[in-house]
């Protein structure tokens, strides 16, 4: 009965916001469903739910030590090779609205098969790109494996209810952070043993293996929704309506728009500015990450008590708290290496803080829209990150060495601060509206 409590706990961390859209699952807590691992007429195991879930996030930074390099190999700018990070968080984000609604009509199962299949394609032409427009036209396709992440959480509420959302996400995003923690470092080390193609090599084996695994193990969860495409997109304007949504969307967007900004340019600072060789960069680049696994561990434990708005606004705080004491010090003369990425840990726990809280506080503002919600937050989430991305990567050079990157972190998290602030009066206002009427 204890392990089966277990299980059961561990489904419910993966709690999805996508469809909401009645599937043929629907399990309680008491009443688990019946999961055979690798047996598709059963839903999928607890294993390859997690693996589909972290991938997309291996797949964003794990390269990001090679970015000099590839730089030197294609002979380019730093700024244009950066672009493989942008173009990546922003093909992820217009995927994000699209691939709820499309996985209602055709299935989950075949949608997360077909993103894996053009990621190994995309995989392969990354490998033997002839130039740096070919590399970043593959990269581009790369960000169908956003497929995987968020199908997986789709798949899991099919199978479960939602319950606690802004606790429960935060343990699945502990979870997820293990892959960004130690993939810049493994990225790093098989960059300065084999070049950087060693990376694409890792995904596209990294893929296969997925592809074989969810073919073997993944069933379909969710029943054809009876609503068409436009009929499904017709729900966006309600949401853009509400300034609430507005305010949790973007104090998510800011937040993590500071740790986007570090992807652009941190690989720049600590291998130009500090000279760190690809191996030492990929173990520093991590810092965020373990931050960021502290934070998700506290909105898992307390959110419930402490509540979804404080939550937010305290991590957004220490977001900007570290940023600002990086400048501080590199202001003294005192920046160095371990200050800069040390720093960049206060950046990881606010995040982990803000994330999930802001997402459960989007999907509460309309909670029949909450499948909707999840699309156009994260979309506006990843979009944002891809031009800070793309902006830090054109300001950053020798000769400012870290300033214009720090500078741009900071205005972030300070208006992550303020868009909480902004729900947090708002909500004011609408409570005292309804106490008055």
């Amino acid at each position: 009965m204890q392990n089966r409590k277990y299980a059961n706990a561990l489904l419910q961390i993966i709690l999805a916001m996508d469809s909401p859209h009645v599937p043929p699952y629907h399990y309680s807590m008491e009443n688990a469903p019946d999961v055979r691992f690798m047996d598709r007429s059963t839903p999928p195991h607890i294993l390859t739910l997690i693996l589909l879930a972290g991938i997309s996030a291996l797949v964003m930074n794990m390269f990001l030590p090679s970015l000099p390099k590839m730089a030197e190999y294609f002979d380019a700018d730093y700024a244009l090779i950066q672009l493989s990070v942008a173009v990546y968080l922003g093909v992820n984000a217009v995927f994000q609205i699209f691939i709820g609604p499309v996985s209602d009509k055709l299935g989950r199962r075949p949608v997360i098969l077909g993103g894996i299949a053009v990621f190994l394609i995309a995989a392969l032409g990354c490998i033997f790109a002839t130039n740096v427009w070919v590399f970043l036209a593959f990269r581009m396709m790369q960000a169908t494996i956003v497929t995987a992440m968020v199908l997986s959480r789709a798949v899991v509420r099919d199978m479960v209810p939602q319950d606690q959302a802004a606790s429960m996400i935060g343990y699945v995003t502990m979870g997820m952070s293990v892959a960004p923690m130690i993939g810049p470092a493994i990225g790093g080390v098989l960059d300065q043993a084999f070049g950087w193609q060693a990376n694409f090599w890792a995904f596209f084996a990294c893929g296969v293996l997925l592809l074989a695994l969810v073919w073997h193990d993944l069933g379909e969860t969710a029943a054809k929704s009876s609503l068409s495409l436009g009929q499904q997109f017709g729900e966006y304007p309600e949401l853009l309506k509400s300034q609430r949504f507005w305010g949790y969307a973007l104090s998510s967007a800011f937040s993590s728009g500071a740790f986007f900004a570090y992807l652009g340019g941190a690989p720049f600072v600590g291998s130009v500015v500090f000279s760190l060789p690809p191996a030492m960069l990929g173990l520093y680049f991590g810092a965020p990450a373990l931050g960021y696994f502290m934070g998700n561990f506290i909105s898992g434990r307390y959110s419930v008590r402490i509540g979804v708005n404080r939550m937010v606004l305290w991590g957004a705080l220490i977001n900007g708290v570290g940023i600002a004491m990086s400048l501080a010090l590199f202001g003294l003369g005192l920046g160095s290496a371990i200050s800069f990425f040390g720093f960049m840990t206060f950046v990881g726990l606010g995040n982990g803080m803000t994330i999930p809280n802001a997402t459960a506080g989007a999907l509460s503002v309309r909670p029949h829209l909450a499948g909707t919600a999840s699309g156009l937050s994260g979309a506006i989430m990843i979009g944002g990150g891809a031009l800070l991305s793309a902006l830090a990567g054109m300001l950053l050079s020798p000769e400012a060495g870290a300033w214009p990157l720090l500078w741009i972190m900071l205005s972030t998290s300070i208006c992550g601060v303020l868009a909480i602030v902004w729900v947090i009066r708002r909500e004011r206002q609408i409570s005292a509206l309804d106490a008055t009427s």
